[in-house]
């Protein structure tokens, strides 16, 4: 039996997915209580992260944010945007796989890309420098070898 160790996003019983508050948490760090002088606002609204995963396809969401600009979350990728710096030419690569990233041990193992991350390409490996999450696309530089 495969059980899924993931967690998917909070939601409610009718499946509509919880918001994520980003404001301050009426706790102090000695673990006193604060009292609030305002209610919450909507531009504390946050939301969860993205997680691009390496697949065989793009898969792309558009998001309406705060003051009605849009988002684009890019959900799985299959090809990054790879600039050489010798030859200074940008190509179109297959990503292979994730090799290392700083920020989460975890998330090579898991094939998420996010900025900074060192992913294989079919010309190389290369250091992201896009926020996938938030752009809607890959973009990296390719690393001397």
């Amino acid at each position: 039996m495969l059980i899924n160790l993931i967690p998917e996003e909070p939601s409610n019983s009718d499946g509509r997915v919880m918001s994520v508050y980003q404001g301050n948490d009426f706790k102090k760090i000695t673990g006193g209580r604060k009292r609030p002088y305002r209610d919450k606002r909507k531009y504390e609204l946050g939301s969860y992260p993205t997680e691009t995963k390496v697949s065989t396809k793009d898969l792309r969401e558009v998001e309406r944010t705060y003051g009605g600009n849009l988002k684009i979350r890019l959900k799985q990728v299959a090809y990054a945007n790879v600039y050489d710096p010798g030859t200074r030419v940008c190509r179109k690569a297959r990503i292979l796989r994730v090799l290392e990233v700083p920020a989460n041990k975890d998330y090579p193992r898991r094939g998420i890309i996010v900025k900074g991350a060192v992913i294989e390409t079919e010309i190389g490996k290369a250091l992201v420098t896009s926020r996938p999450g938030q752009d809607g696309v890959v973009n990296a530089v390719l690393l001397k070898s």
